[in-house]
């Protein structure tokens, strides 16, 4: 018994002995995959780990971060913003990575949290997101433009103003936008300037002016996409123009389509066109078509000209728009849809009305997708089919249909 307790004893020690050695970068590594407040809580680990937490470089104050505070009873914003600068000062190192949520019963300060970007700034962070949840756009400084060495930036219900020398952010990987407004410079100059972007997200509730498609052109980096088409400065937008800009974006693999407030004509149907642009997607694999209304035929026949010149299409999703008339296309003008969409895999239809161009369209997926899986269909309400009957008949219909694969399965989500 002695002997079991001493060799207890012994890989005890060892165990500590591990703990207290860990070089510091590895120290580092597990502490910025922990929740903050679990991250200083390691200074009770020991002596030696009594500000090992101070080795952070990812500062992540999210939502949690906030209701945890609340148990431990601070609530208001005053207690919580001296929290979060003493944090920041403790910090030695770097910080690559800096996240604020910003609660919506919070009384903001605009001073304090523009005071820690200017820090920031100097700390050669990489990462920024800032979620404003209160109802008061912030007004962020123009030191959010000096961080140079940022690859990734998300605002959420942001004003930003550039400062005159502004020469862009060369490092900037991923920009994603949610209710932000530019007050001086263009957001198409703003994009324009960061050349090596990959993923860019804004879409109708963001206050930044039309955007030119020749300035998304000039993105040639650019894997995932999500455009509102109303905020394109088109009077028109038509089918030729996006697939058009395909040819410039060679490496785009997501791309998200928002027909919301959009004056849209599909014009492709011509033979010439089709000759000029024979791939105009050739690495797209996901694909999102948002609030489009299949009522007007040239929406279908943009839907269907997008799927087929995209070769490497593997999902699709679509939300219909509630349609007013429902028109039926003629199907000899989608018979160049057979088996071209080799590697489609899975479709989900939101919204679906059952209206006779939608029905076509399942049909011509199905027929000409032979690595199909799933076909999942949300019809807006079941009222639209007319009680049971309505929905035996869709059902029936799509049971009928021709399937290029034949483990290919059709849901209908009823309401």
């Amino acid at each position: 018994m002695k002997l079991a307790r001493g060799r207890h004893k012994a890989s005890k020690v060892a165990l500590e002995d591990v703990i207290n050695s860990m070089p510091d970068n590895v120290v580092t590594n597990i502490l910025d995959r922990l929740p903050i407040q679990y991250a200083v809580r390691t200074s009770i680990l020991s002596r030696n780990w009594r500000f090992k937490w101070t080795l952070l470089t990812h500062l992540v104050l999210d939502n949690t971060f906030f209701e945890y505070l609340v148990r431990l009873g601070i609530e208001n914003w005053y207690d919580a913003r001296n929290i979060i600068s003493r944090l920041l000062l403790h910090l030695k190192g770097p910080i690559t990575k800096f996240v604020l949520y910003i609660p919506n019963n919070k009384v903001l300060d605009i001073e304090d949290i523009n005071s820690w970007i200017m820090f920031l700034s100097r700390k050669g962070v990489k990462e920024f997101t800032l979620k404003n949840m209160h109802k008061t756009t912030l007004k962020l400084s123009t030191h959010i433009f000096s961080c140079v060495e940022l690859e990734s930036l998300t605002l959420h219900n942001c004003s930003v103003y550039s400062p005159p020398t502004f020469c862009g952010l060369p490092n900037l990987l991923c920009l994603d936008l949610y209710q932000v407004a530019f007050e001086n410079k263009s957001f198409g100059e703003i994009i324009t300037q960061s050349p090596l972007l990959e993923i860019l997200k804004f879409n109708r509730h963001d206050r930044i002016g039309k955007i030119k498609l020749v300035e998304i052109a000039k993105l040639k980096n650019l894997q995932n996409l999500f455009l509102p088409l109303c905020m394109l400065d088109q009077t028109v937008i038509t089918t030729f123009l996006i697939l058009d800009l395909g040819k410039y974006l060679p490496n785009l693999q997501v791309l998200f389509l928002d027909f919301q407030n959009c004056m849209f004509f599909g014009n492709f149907r011509n033979s010439v066109g089709k000759k000029q642009v024979s791939t105009s997607f050739p690495c797209l694999k996901s694909l999102t078509l948002h609030q489009i209304d299949f009522s007007f035929d040239h929406n279908l026949s943009f839907a269907v000209d997008l799927i087929w010149f995209s070769p490497k299409l593997q999902t699709l999703g679509i939300t219909a728009k509630r349609a007013v008339t429902p028109s039926a296309f003629l199907s000899s003008e989608l018979n160049h849809i057979r088996m071209g969409l080799a590697q489609l895999r899975n479709v989900v239809l939101q919204s679906f009305q059952g209206s006779e161009n939608e029905i076509l369209l399942v049909k011509k997926l199905l027929a000409g997708s032979p690595s199909l899986k799933k076909i999942d269909i949300h019809p807006e309400s079941s009222k639209v089919f007319s009680g049971e009957n309505g929905r035996l008949m869709v059902a029936t219909k799509l049971l009928k249909f021709h399937r290029a694969s034949p483990s290919a399965e059709v849901d209908i989500y009823w309401s």
